[in-house]
């Protein structure tokens, strides 16, 4: 697989284009260091200051015992049959981030496409979960992917969909605002010089047309499907903009509509938090998601499962150090489900069919 970028979201200070001389994406979380015995895990969400923004490091990494694996068996090489007059079966992408060679190979390992990379997999039922550009070489060339096969699942009876992740809240910004002050916990900071900072390639920025910011613009942030609450954060933050999926997606729409820079900053801000589900009382914060949604379990990207699990490459490259990804990451008392397989950190890009038992 490529070799991507070492993934970290979202880093430690306010960045202004000066730190861009070389539009590289850093690196920022560092080697992994584990906690000595009786050192307390890092904080959660919950205790983030009010002021937290997301040019602040956010990622802390964790000792593997901290969360529960659960078993996950392989997904079949192909979607199963279903009767002709129901839906047809369910899967879930992570992460993409540019990467669109990896993501056709695994739609393809799936039986969703064909060699030609086109929609073979009749009434399937496929979502994503965000987090389209950025890091990776090629996120015009994913979009444009999943949009055509939007079309031509729709043609066949299934459907192709997607939500919003934070880097497509960041790449509308930094297209529309570019170097406009924003409000920050941290300081002064800029759309465009936080999209450089995460990865934001000159590449996507070039391609980018009108139609590419109309879709990213109208993507759901939530939806239930099956009894799965499907999000790309692992946050509680959608909570503070309705009490119902159809009231939170209007209101980011919405929010995005008005195209008031700092009310974009914001949504952006509160929807790169993560690790809610993680450690002591994860489980309650998906039930408080899946008992004002809807859902039995939530399914979510957007935190890479090497860093949950305390599985980070080293900067060096070493092998005995590189993520060991095989499938989603089942915790918080087996309510959530995490699908960032860490694809731009030499981890996997996942796509599974749900429920994960078949």
């Amino acid at each position: 697989m490529t070799q991507g970028a070492g993934q970290g979201p979202e880093v430690e200070r306010t960045a202004t284009l000066r730190d861009f001389r070389v539009p590289a994406y850093v690196h920022e979380s560092g080697p992994y260091v584990p906690r000595t015995q009786g050192e307390s895990a890092p904080p959660a969400e919950e205790s983030y200051p009010e002021a937290y923004t997301p040019t602040q490091r956010d990622l802390p990494v964790i000792n593997r015992g901290d969360t529960l694996q659960m078993p996950v068996e392989p997904a079949p090489a192909a979607p199963a049959a279903q009767p002709a007059a129901g839906p047809g079966p369910l899967f879930v992408v992570g992460d993409v981030h540019g990467y669109l060679d990896e993501l056709m190979a695994a739609l393809r390992e799936q039986g969703l496409i064909d060699d030609a990379g086109q929609w073979c997999a009749g009434t399937t039922r496929l979502w994503f979960l965000g987090d389209f550009t950025d890091r990776g070489p090629d996120g015009i060339g994913v979009i444009d992917l999943v949009m055509r096969l939007s079309a031509e699942a729709a043609a066949a009876g299934g459907y192709c969909k997607a939500l919003m992740g934070n880097h497509e809240l960041l790449l509308l910004g930094a297209k529309r605002f570019g170097d406009t002050p924003v409000n920050s916990g941290a300081g002064t900071a800029t759309f465009q010089a936080a999209w450089l900072l995460n990865g934001g390639q000159k590449t996507d920025m070039d391609r980018l047309q009108d139609h590419h910011l109309q879709w990213m613009a109208r993507l759901d942030a939530l939806e239930e499907v099956d009894g799965y609450l499907l999000v790309h954060s692992d946050t509680t933050a959608y909570l503070d903009y309705g009490d119902s999926i159809e009231a939170v997606n209007d209101t980011v729409r919405e929010r995005l509509t008005r195209n008031d820079a700092d009310e974009c900053w914001d949504l952006f801000r509160k929807l790169t938090k993560r690790f809610s589900f993680r450690d002591e009382g994860g489980a309650d914060a998906v039930r408080s998601l899946l008992d004002t949604y809807g859902g039995t379990r939530i399914v979510h990207g957007h935190s890479p499962i090497p860093y949950l699990l305390g599985e980070v490459g080293s900067e060096d490259g070493e092998e005995s150090n590189d993520p060991v990804v095989e499938g989603p990451h089942v915790y918080a008392e087996g309510l959530a489900i995490a699908m960032d397989g860490g694809v731009t950190m030499a981890g996997k890009l996942l796509v599974r069919q749900l429920p994960l038992e078949h």
